[in-house]
């Protein structure tokens, strides 16, 4: 078994505990909808969470399989879950609720971060999953630190820049620790991160430059209204640019004002439906305009689930490989800020083949 904890229990930690359940009721067979039913000896089946940790005075003390499904999350059930036998802990809130947010999140009074580490201990944990709101700078890096002090790897599946540390900080404390470290800001399964990658490295391709690009989201649920706020958006814009940028050859785009990316309103109806609205404008032989105009419509958090149970079997490998610090070729396929962002996504996964083969 792999043994995973959870910090932030919202919709995409409903849909990644729903959907490990929903793949053992189907069967250790069943592969349908995942992107790698394998992953060195590890099936979606092998991964069992035993520590959770939230603010939310509707979830915490609560079983995961009930507290999954409290206000305010909003991800359907999919399957009917079982009592797992573990209770969500207190976490701490640092900056983890916006002020708008308060009123939604229901915070608990603060919960000791020593006690996140002795909860991962005396759990067994390997694995710690950060799936706090965006904009949770401060939150994340206590975890990470609470991960280092617990022993576990770490997975960041927001875009807080750990894995990828511009201070080179936390890559040089996981590798010290001998502990691996996946990241940052996790994709979609088909996201619009990685469609817009993928039309402008057609682009590239094919011989046209691009010239201007947007990529404008819309969605309905707590991460949409959290990201209200401009200000917690930062590090998100900047993942989310970078990653389409590093497919380009015209390193101006950015510098004249030509790519916008990034999340442009919250929609109430829209649930967990997240809606993209992706455009690309270049010209071509002899300066002939070329111009695509997209629109993406997913289940927001199956999008992001099915990436997770893939990334916490790869880190699982690592670990069982003894290797530590930033998981690049890993960390390139499945997220949007890694460490070192490859060409294309062909090239990211011919890394991550080559990480499974270490």
């Amino acid at each position: 078994m792999i043994k995973v904890a959870i910090a932030g229990l919202g919709n995409c930690a409903s849909m990644l505990i729903q959907g490990i359940e929903y793949y053992k009721q189907k069967g250790e067979d069943y592969y349908e909808g995942l992107i790698t039913p394998l992953i060195g000896n590890y099936r979606v089946t092998d991964i069992e969470i035993v520590a959770a940790f939230d603010i939310s005075k509707n979830k915490v003390g609560k079983d995961i399989s009930e507290a999954i499904f409290e206000k305010p999350n909003i991800t359907p059930k999919i399957v009917e879950m079982p009592k797992k036998g573990v209770k969500v802990s207190k976490g701490p809130v640092f900056d983890g609720v916006a002020p708008h947010m308060i009123d939604v999140f229901n915070p608990t009074i603060d919960g000791k971060i020593e006690d996140v580490i002795q909860e991962l201990k005396d759990s067994g944990a390997e694995i710690l999953v950060n799936m706090l709101p965006v904009g949770s700078e401060i939150a994340s890096r206590t975890y990470a630190k609470a991960s280092l002090e617990a022993g576990t790897a770490f997975v960041n599946a927001i875009p807080v820049f750990i894995a990828s540390d511009p201070t080179g900080e936390f890559p040089r404390l996981f590798k010290e620790k001998g502990l691996p470290i996946a990241g940052d800001d996790i994709k979609g399964q088909i996201g619009a991160t990685i469609l817009h990658r993928t039309l402008t490295s057609l682009f590239r391709l094919r011989g046209v430059k691009v010239d201007e690009t947007y990529q404008l989201n819309v969605g309905g649920n707590t991460d949409f209204l959290n990201m209200k706020t401009e200000e917690r958006l930062h590090s998100k814009r900047i993942s989310k640019t970078k990653a389409v940028t590093s497919t380009l050859d015209n390193e101006y785009l950015e510098k004249e004002g030509k790519i916008r990316i990034g999340p442009s309103d919250y929609i109430p109806f829209l649930g967990n439906t997240k809606v993209a609205y992706i455009y690309v404008k270049g010209c071509g032989f002899a300066g002939m305009p070329i111009k695509i105009e997209a629109s993406l419509e997913v289940d927001d958090k199956s999008n992001c689930a099915a990436v997770l149970v893939d990334v916490i079997r790869g880190v699982k490998v690592a670990l069982d490989k003894k290797l530590s610090g930033p998981l690049v070729e890993l960390s390139a396929f499945y997220f949007k800020h890694p460490p070192v962002q490859a060409k294309d996504d062909e090239e990211a996964f011919r890394w991550f083949k080559k990480f499974l083969e270490m």
